[in-house]
């Protein structure tokens, strides 16, 4: 834990913040569940009025292209505003890259790939300057939590005590495997020697979203860089801030110009310059799903990249009937609720078994009006605004399909205040599968709470489904824990708990929530390539 988080937790009372912090290995999202086998801990349930906005405690000082080590104006000379998602002002503008400017950065990442020191110079040099990085991170924890929320919207608490300590832990991860990567030596019927050695790939091109802006960014910098590899990153237009930061503080670890080069700009711009580049030898993207089919044909019909996709989800939240119902609602209103809804793993299918069916909505209904939202530099604050106009209407969209489509309206259903984009937690109870609210991705605060009756039918509910990044189970039983762990068709599945990110623990999607892992050993296979060396024997001692 950093001196920064050790300050701002002497001053919060809460104690579900402790339980982040005494975790030094893994990081649960949010921190209120991480105890659950020993009782829930809450939030001030006390109302946080929309007063006006607090100032951020940090300045903005980043708002360039960082290519080639040095921070630069777009080619066009253009730049576009990120907001506040609190009163929907400017905070700064930012330069606006394009193709031409996606060429310059590609250029720079191929030279410091191909004539630079980072791939030539010793895994343990690498680990180094890695381990430097994270211990930068550490010292300016309040700033970058600070800039973090205010380009985001999510509380500072959860940035502060929970995301950038996170941040700085997988960089300390993969600073670890740097000088671990090797290749084996392996036995051959002719008298050859054959070595398989693992390589990196190259240039890495990357795009990563604006609900986790930083740890997606170690998500995705992190192995790639442990494994040798230069790299050209596209931030989310909405939150470009906290990115190039953290690149500045990594080039004062020592990482060399043309090694990292972060590019701010929109979708079908940059990205797609990125995505269709015909030097860039692979490419990682985390988004919506339909956004990915688009960026993986961009892949293909260039120059054939590498392509792994983390991509989006409508996981199931299960709660069986032996559940203790407190304890299932606090896990399942956390689940969903938690990023003010923004996450590709939320709990966003919560079935409930029919024997305890309504006392579980009754009480979800007392916990979410008792859900505490407002200015997310506020203390006690759990949920701030959403992200911008775009995704606050497309939620207000689906909570009005969902009223139409027949599903009843528990509690929330509308915009709070009359500033910004914060939206009222909301719950519908009485949702069948075929409505729109349990089909897509709705990412925002609207929980869907659905009746099941026995195992086999969750089972088949749950699967039928495009998506398959994560799950929740709820049970006393370890049978039924058992057979859902094997039978739910997703990638992750949190059991008796959720959104627990360690980061030694994969993550990624079955079926139409994308391919490939990020965290633990297999994040690293995403950025090296496998070559063997056969070289030919005369005489040899043993095979």
């Amino acid at each position: 834990m950093s001196a920064a988080a050790r300050r701002i937790a002497s001053s919060i009372s809460c104690p579900s913040i402790s339980t982040v912090l005494r975790s030094s290995s893994s990081f649960t999202l949010g921190g209120r569940i991480a105890g659950v086998s020993s009782g829930i801990q809450r939030l001030s349930t006390a109302a946080a009025a929309l007063e006006e906005p607090i100032t951020p405690p940090v300045q903005v000082n980043y708002t360039k292209l960082l290519i080639n080590g040095q921070f630069v104006d777009s080619a066009s000379g253009k730049t576009f505003p990120t907001l506040d998602p609190r009163t929907a002002e400017v905070i700064a503008h930012v330069a606006e890259g394009d193709a031409e400017d996606v060429d310059r950065a590609v250029a720079a990442a191929r030279k410091a790939f191909d004539e630079g020191p980072w791939p030539k110079m010793s895994a343990y040099e690498r680990s180094r300057i890695l381990y430097r990085f994270a211990d930068l991170i550490e010292k300016h924890n309040d700033e970058i939590a600070a800039l973090e929320t205010w380009d985001n919207g999510k509380p500072y608490e959860q940035a502060a005590l929970g995301e950038i300590p996170m941040f700085a832990r997988l960089f300390r991860y993969y600073a670890g495997w740097a000088d671990k990567i090797h290749g084996m030596i392996v036995p051959a019927d002719t008298p050859h020697h054959v070595q398989v050695l693992h390589e990196p790939i190259g240039v890495a091109g990357q795009i990563i979203p604006w609900n986790f802006p930083l740890l997606m960014f170690a998500w995705k910098v992190g192995p790639a860089l442990a494994c040798g590899n230069s790299v050209v990153l596209k931030t989310a237009e909405q939150t470009p801030l906290s990115a190039l930061v953290v690149a500045k503080l990594l080039h004062e670890a020592g990482l060399p110009d043309g090694v990292l080069n972060v590019v701010s700009g929109y979708g079908p711009t940059a990205g797609a310059a990125i995505a269709s580049h015909m030097d860039v030898d692979k490419l990682a993207f985390t988004g919506s799903t339909a956004t990915g089919k688009i960026v993986q044909e961009m892949a293909a019909r260039s120059n054939l990249k590498p392509v792994t996709l983390e991509l989006g989800g409508k996981s199931p939240m299960i709660i069986m009937d032996d559940a203790d119902i407190d304890k299932a609602v606090e896990l399942a209103h956390f689940a969903l609720f938690f990023n003010q809804g923004q996450c590709c793993c939320a709990g966003s299918r919560t079935f409930v078994h029919e024997r305890i069916y309504d006392e579980f909505v009754e009480k979800a209904k007392a916990r979410v009006l008792k859900r505490v939202v407002g200015d997310p530099f506020k203390k006690g604050v759990e949920q701030g605004p959403q992200i911008d106009e775009e995704q606050f209407n497309k939620i207000l969209h689906f909570i009005k399909s969902g009223i139409e489509g027949g599903a009843t309206l528990v509690a929330g259903g509308e915009r709070h205040g009359d500033r910004g984009y914060f939206i009222k937690p909301t719950i519908f109870s009485d949702v069948k599968d075929g409505m729109e609210i349990a089909k897509h991705e709705i990412f925002g605060p609207v929980q869907s709470i659905l009746k099941f009756s026995d195992l086999n039918e969750v089972i088949k509910r749950s699967n039928a489904s495009q998506y398959g990044l994560a799950a929740g189970v709820f049970t006393q039983n370890l049978d039924t824990a058992n057979t859902l762990m094997r039978a739910l068709r997703v990638g992750t599945i949190w059991i008796n708990s959720f959104d627990i990110f360690d980061a030694a623990i994969p993550f990624g999607g079955y079926k139409m929530s994308g391919y490939g892992r990020e965290k633990g050993i297999d994040s690293l296979k995403n950025y090296l390539q496998i070559k063997s060396v056969v070289t030919h024997l005369k005489n040899p001692a043993w095979l």
